[in-house]
């Protein structure tokens, strides 16, 4: 894969910016501190006309001039800088990196692209990037399904190459997380929905879900074992299971094991609740997939059993009743009747049921969760001088998300609890006019990763939500 030439968040981006054909915009003078940071046309790795309309009608409806120029440089940073699209064998071939990381994680490729979704059936470019996406996803998961990250070239040697197991050619580290496999179907399925196009579920992408399957069969761990160990020479104790690798003991309930949260940090408890119910989720749109266009009503009856399985394993042994807030989730759970109440800002995260299925918005249990997740009762949720919100052991004790401000927003219907997570957006961003993984709670100047395209394009989605559901929240100065 080319390297791609980024402007640093730090850095204004030329003022000799030429518009695609038929838009037109102004650039602001290089001494105005809302300058655009997007790369020059020239240098962008993707560009779609729908989504540069979209930029237009949006940041000019926007009143408030540094929430739009947030906007203006987030919403399309994926594109800007992530994208290496090509056609391999005829078919379209999507790469997209994860940022400041030179590989492609199933999870925050699914993501980045998520935003972008609602426009796929307006833009053909757009739609044949989507599609090259979901093709280049099967084609990692046919190299191996626990693994969660992926080079496009076979021949690059990974960082990690002294993991053990070592990583096979093609792969940049191999930590199992159910949400990776879920982001592959999560992604699929939607495009079907929009377009109704079927040719993507081809012979290989048929084969690679029933290797999703097989893989959510195999962490069940029936017997009692399993096929994953993994190992990393670290002194970082998340950066690998216990146990030689293969995790704390559990107890057989029906939920699927997973070794690794979405942050890639170790699971305490293996049993990891949100990503347990994001598969759930998959196979019932595994299940309606098989059912509708491949006509396979036994593959697909087995995916709907699996998911009720989940489903009725969730209800038993997840929700817990807690001293403050009653009947809630836990976040792992090991089946012993041992339970961890917290959350991480990444995605699959408890915060975010109600983004992945709405359904949850009214879920008392949810409800009861997210009112534990905001409060001090939740140790990954921090309150500093600068801001309040989730945070993630993968980046210590201090660090707020602004991935779980956003979702905090996402998963609102409370028009002063939107506005309260946009001022705190807005007031965290550093001066740069891009997300990060992370701040310190009293220092938002002191953050992690300036490059990291998930959490731009995250924002962007934030913000094409309230303009569509709320638009009077953007008609004043935040």
């Amino acid at each position: 894969m080319k390297r791609r030439t980024f402007i640093k968040a730090n850095a204004l981006a030329s003022a000799a910016v030429v518009a695609p054909t038929g838009l037109h915009w102004s650039v602001i003078s290089g001494d105005d501190k809302f300058s655009s940071k997007r790369p020059p046309v020239s240098e962008r790795t993707f560009t779609s006309l729908e989504i540069e309309k979209q930029i237009q009608a949006i940041k000019a409806f926007i009143k408030d001039n540094e929430l739009a120029w947030m906007f203006e440089n987030c919403y399309p940073n994926t594109l800007d800088t992530t994208v290496d699209y090509e056609l391999i064998d005829g078919k379209p071939d999507t790469f997209i990196i994860t940022g400041d990381i030179d590989a492609m994680w199933l999870r925050d490729s699914t993501a980045q692209v998520w935003p972008y979704m609602p426009l796929i059936t307006k833009d053909k470019k757009l739609n044949d990037l989507v599609k090259g996406l979901i093709n280049r996803q099967v084609k990692c998961i046919l190299i191996d399904p626990y693994a969660n990250a992926f080079y496009k070239d076979l021949s690059k040697e990974s960082h990690w190459n002294d993991d053990i197991p070592r990583p096979v050619p093609g792969v940049h580290e191999r930590k199992w997380e159910i949400d990776s496999l879920c982001y592959a179907v999560r992604l699929s399925h939607n495009y079907y929905e929009r377009t109704g196009d079927t040719t993507v579920f081809d012979k290989n992408w048929d084969k690679a879900m029933r290797f999703v399957v097989e893989t959510f069969r195999a962490e069940q761990r029936k017997n009692g074992t399993s096929p994953y160990e993994f190992i990393r020479k670290t002194s970082n104790m998340v950066d690998s299971p216990v146990f030689d690798g293969t995790g704390r003991p559990t107890k057989y309930t029906g939920l699927i094991h997973s070794s690794f949260r979405p942050s890639d940090d170790a699971t305490l408890f293996p049993l990891l609740i949100p990503s347990n119910i994001f598969a759930s989720l998959s196979l019932k749109q595994l299940g309606r997939i098989y059912k509708e266009v491949l006509k396979d009503p036994e593959f697909a009856e087995e995916c709907l059993a699996f998911a009720q399985e989940i489903d009725e394993a969730i209800q038993t042994y997840a929700v817990q009743k807690h001293l403050d807030f009653g009947k809630i989730y836990a976040y792992e759970i090991d089946g012993f009747g041992n339970k961890v109440f917290m959350d991480d800002a990444n995605v699959p995260s408890l915060m975010s049921l109600a983004y992945l299925d709405p359904d949850f918005k009214n879920d008392k249990v949810y409800k009861n969760t997210r009112r534990f997740l905001l409060s001090e009762h939740n140790p990954y949720y921090l309150k500093g001088k600068a801001a309040e919100g989730q945070g993630s052991p993968h980046t210590g004790k201090s660090n707020i998300w602004p991935m779980g401000i956003i979702l905090r927003a996402l998963t609102s219907e409370d028009e002063d609890e939107i506005r309260f997570c946009l001022k705190s957006l807005k007031a965290t961003h550093a001066n740069t006019g891009f997300m990060h993984e992370s701040f310190h709670k009293d220092d938002a100047g002191n953050f992690t990763r300036s490059w990291f395209a998930w959490a731009n394009t995250l924002f962007g989605e934030l913000i094409v939500k309230i303009y569509k559901e709320m638009p009077a929240l953007l008609e004043t100065k935040i």
